[in-house]
């Protein structure tokens, strides 16, 4: 689900670098998108070893 979170908001930001659409807010939305996905990779490793 995460992956595809973030799949999504990495096209909108292609998007917005070409078109110069969007500006800032998707640059914003991807950097809180990545973070999530690290957090949530963190997060699993943790589980699988204990």
């Amino acid at each position: 689900m995460l992956t595809t979170i973030a799949a999504v908001i990495a096209v909108l930001w292609l998007l917005g670098l070409i078109a110069g659409i969007g500006g800032s807010m998707i640059h914003f939305l991807l950097v809180v998108a990545l973070a999530v996905f690290l957090y949530d990779m963190l997060v699993a490793r943790r589980r699988t070893h204990v």
